[in-house]
C-alpha cells in the first residue's frame, strides 16, 4: 500500500501532469546476491580495507538484475495488464512505482494519489487490529480520523470479516487479509490502483465484488493490474506489457499481448512435453491415460461424455444452496425466493457432471401487480465475467402476476464442462422488456458452483458437442455432410 501525489524516485524531475499517469524511464533494480553472512560481513569490512591498502578488492556478492531497462508509459484513465512467468519481475515493478523500492538507474514519474494491493498484509501492523490499522492506513492515505470514521463502516462492510475487525492482524487467513486490504483502498479515493495478484486469494463471491467495484474505478480511475490469468487481463485491461527475465518483451493492446503470451507459453509447453516422450516410461511423470476412439452418434449426451467420465477429465461440479443474503438490488415489487438446480428426474444437486442435462428452477413472489415479468440467470466466473445466461422474455411475454402471486421459472440445458475454479449464478427478477424494463430485483451470486477436476474444455466454458466426425474426402467426390 503507498500513497504519492506527484512523485518521481531517484531522478529529481517534476511528473508530467498531462494525460500520463505513470511514466517509467530506463529503469533498472540489480541486487547484491550473497552467498552467506560471512560474505556480506567480509563486504562491508575486508573490502573497504584492502582498497585502501591498494589491494585488490574483488565483491563477495554476485549482482542480479531484477529489471533492466524497463520503459512504458500508462496514461490517464487506462488500465494496464502486467504478465510475465513468476520471477519475471512484476512484482519488483510495482514496489519501484509505489516508492517502496529505489530504482538502480532510471526513474519513474507518477502524477496522483497511489493505492495499492501487493503482497498479502503489507501495510498492516500485525499486532494492531484490524479497526486500528484502518485508521493508520487511511492517515497514510492523507485521510484524517475524521474522514476516515465517516468511511468506517462502508470498509467494515466491503470487507465483511464480522468480529474478526477487533482481532489483531496476525490472527488473520490470507482471505480475510485480502478483504479488509481491498477494503480500504476501495474507500480512500485513489486516481491510480495498482494490484498484485491479490484477487488469486479469497472466495468467488468477494473476487466479484471487488471485480464489480474495479469496473466502476475503471471509469475515471487508473489501473495497474498484475495476474496470472491471461483471460483476466483482455477482459479488464486496454493494454499490457510482457516481462521476461526482468526485461520488456512486448507492450501493446492487452488482446494482442496475451495471444503472444500464450502462444509463448504453448511452445515451451510443447518442447517440454516432447522431451518428457523421450524419457523412459519409468522416468516420465503421470499422465492421463489417452482415450479410445469415440463414438459418433449420439442420443442424449455429448459422444465423449461416458469415456471423459470414466477418465481423470470427469469434472465434477459442486452445487452449493441458495443465498438469499448475498448483495442485490432493485426496485422491490418482488422478489427471488429460491433457487435449485435439478437432474433430469427432478431431484435436487449437490453435485453434477460437467455436460449433463440439468434444470434451473427459480421460484418468487410478486408484491405488487405485474404485467410480463421476466426472470433470467447468469453463470459467471469468479472475475465476474458472464459465460452464459438467459431469460423467459421470449417465451413468457404474456404472463400476469397479481400482488401476493407466486410464480416459477425453469431453465433446461447442458450444464457445460467448467475449468477449477469458482463460479457463482446471478439471478433477476425485471417487468417490462428487454430493452425497456424495471429491475424488481438482482441477487449477486445466489448460488455458488465449484468445480473442484480439470477438463479438456477450451476457453472459458466446453461446450457439448452433438455430433463430431472426421474422414477423408477423395478427389473426385462431391463434398457433403458426414454422415452419423
Amino acid at each position: 500500500m503507498c500513497s504519492d501525489q506527484v512523485t518521481s524516485h531517484t531522478a529529481p524531475q517534476t511528473a508530467s501532469k498531462g494525460n500520463i499517469a505513470i511514466r517509467v524511464n530506463g529503469v533498472t533494480k540489480r541486487y547484491r546476491l550473497y552467498p552467506s553472512t560471512k560474505a556480506r560481513l567480509k563486504e562491508w569490512l575486508w573490502r573497504p580495507l584492502k582498497r585502501r591498502l591498494g589491494r585488490p578488492a574483488p565483491p563477495y556478492y554476485r549482482s542480479f538484475t531484477a529489471l533492466d531497462e524497463i520503459n512504458f508509459e500508462l496514461p490517464k484513465g487506462h488500465t494496464m495488464g502486467v504478465i510475465g512467468r513468476n520471477g519475471s519481475g512484476k512484482s519488483t515493478l510495482l514496489q519501484l512505482i509505489c516508492g517502496t523500492l529505489e530504482p538502480s538507474a532510471g526513474n519513474i514519474e507518477v502524477n496522483g494519489r497511489i493505492a495499492a494491493l501487493l503482497e498479502l498484509g503489507a501495510g498492516f501492523n500485525p499486532e494492531f487490529t484490524g479497526r486500528e490499522n484502518i485508521y493508520i492506513y487511511a492517515a497514510v492515505m492523507g485521510l484524517s480520523r475524521e474522514q476516515a470514521s465517516k468511511r468506517f463502516d462502508d470498509i467494515v462492510a466491503f470487507a465483511d470479516i464480522g468480529d474478526f475487525i477487533e482481532q489483531p492482524v496476525k490472527s488473520y487467513s490470507s482471505g480475510m487479509l485480502v478483504r479488509l486490504a481491498f477494503a480500504v483502498i476501495a474507500h480512500v479515493d485513489a486516481d491510480i490502483l495498482i494490484i498484485d495478484e491479490a484477487l488469486a486469494v479469497g472466495d468467488a463471491f468477494f473476487v466479484q465484488k471487488c471485480m464489480r467495484f474495479l469496473r466502476r474505478f475503471m471509469q475515471t480511475g487508473t489501473v495497474l493490474f498484475v495476474s496470472h490469468d491471461s483471460a483476466a487481463v483482455t477482459n479488464l485491461c486496454d493494454r499490457a506489457i510482457w516481462l521476461e527475465q526482468g526485461k520488456l518483451r512486448m507492450q501493446g493492446s492487452a488482446k494482442e499481448l496475451t495471444e503472444h503470451y500464450l502462444a509463448a507459453r504453448y511452445a515451451t509447453a510443447e518442447k517440454a512435453e516432447a522431451e518428457e516422450s523421450t524419457m523412459p516410461e519409468q522416468q516420465a511423470p503421470n499422465r492421463a491415460p489417452k482415450l479410445p476412439n469415440m463414438p459418433s452418434k449420439l442420443d442424449y449426451y455429448d459422444p465423449r461424455q461416458a469415456l471423459i467420465n470414466a477418465s481423470p477429465l470427469r469434472n465434477e461440479l459442486e452445487i452449493f444452496a441458495f443465498d438469499e443474503t448475498q448483495e442485490s438490488f432493485g426496485q422491490g415489487g418482488g422478489s427471488i425466493t429460491q433457487a435449485i438446480l435439478r437432474d433430469a428426474q427432478g431431484r435436487a444437486l449437490r453435485w453434477v457432471i460437467g455436460g449433463e442435462p440439468v434444470s434451473l428452477r427459480v421460484d418468487g413472489v410478486a408484491h405488487r401487480a405485474m404485467q410480463g415479468p421476466i426472470v433470467g440467470f447468469l453463470l459467471k466466473d469468479r472475475l465476474g465475467q458472464t459465460l452464459f445466461g438467459d431469460n423467459t422474455f421470449l417465451t413468457c411475454q404474456d404472463l400476469t402476476l397479481k400482488a401476493g402471486q407466486a410464480f416459477v421459472a425453469e431453465f433446461n440445458f447442458v450444464m457445460p464442462t467448467l475449468p477449477r475454479g469458482q463460479y457463482s449464478i446471478a439471478l433477476a427478477l425485471a417487468e417490462g422488456t428487454q430493452q425497456d424494463h424495471v429491475q424488481h430485483q438482482w441477487i449477486h451470486d445466489a448460488l455458488l458452483i465449484e468445480s473442484h477436476s480439470s477438463s479438456e474444455s477450451t476457453g472459458l466454458v466446453g461446450i457439448p458437442m452433438h455430433h463430431i466426425a472426421l474422414q477423408g474426402v477423395d478427389e473426385n467426390a462431391d463434398a457433403g455432410p458426414i454422415q452419423k
